[in-house]
């Protein structure tokens, strides 16, 4: 797929694209800053931007302002965020939009390439990948939340698999259960979060779910 990659650490930057070289993608373009990053978008819109939370010149959420406005310009290009630490406020403001085509990791996850490899083709495929550790992190924060009280600890482990944005056959897969029980578990969610009638979509309660999971 066609990458633009914006990280102001060049250590990471340069390597970041010799790996996404080897694994086949086109980097049409590799940036320090937002201002190039929104600028090379313009030039010429890839399928995927992934960008460093944290970028010049103040270093606080200017990569993430830039992808929100791209998705907001350009909403079939993907957002693959990268952050040093877990920042609930950004993965919450990510997912408060429309989560297809976006990912949060945390850096470290880079460092474990088959990880970050399979995130970034989940994001040009249009789905959601959110780090593991973000959403164990939110998870903590919201045990003393109602109506998430509710949830058993099987139908927290499939609302967590679904905050990193797994399908139903991947959630299967990764917990070793049916296909046919996600989806039992998935409907109790609804359910016990008052989700049942929510839209008109079971992706539309599936991103309430979710939302709501996060502490929105």
């Amino acid at each position: 797929m066609r990458v633009i990659l914006a990280e102001d650490s060049t250590l990471l930057r340069e390597g970041l694209v010799r790996l996404l070289a080897e694994e086949g993608h086109d980097v049409l373009a590799a940036v320090g800053d937002a201002e190039q990053l929104l600028a090379a978008v313009d030039t010429e819109p890839p399928d995927v931007v992934i960008a460093d939370v944290r970028m010049p010149p103040t270093h606080t959420d200017e990569g993430l302002r830039a992808a929100l406005a791209i998705r907001r310009s350009r909403p079939r290009v993907g957002v693959l965020v990268l952050s040093q630490y877990v920042e609930n406020r950004y993965a919450t403001e990510l997912l408060t939009g429309d989560s297809e085509g976006v990912g949060y990791l945390l850096k470290d996850r880079v460092a474990q390439v088959d990880d970050f490899l399979d995130a970034l083709e989940r994001v040009g495929r249009g789905e959601a990948a959110f780090d593991p550790e973000v959403v164990r992190r939110l998870l903590v924060r919201s045990t003393r939340t109602d109506p998430l009280s509710r949830l058993t600890a099987r139908e927290r482990d499939v609302l967590a698999e679904m905050a990193q944005g797994h399908t139903n056959a991947a959630i299967a897969q990764r917990l070793n259960v049916s296909q046919s029980a996600v989806e039992k578990h998935i409907n109790a969610i609804f359910d016990k979060l008052d989700l049942s009638g929510a839209g008109t979509s079971g992706y539309s309660r599936r991103v309430l779910a979710i939302l709501r999971y996060l502490g929105s």
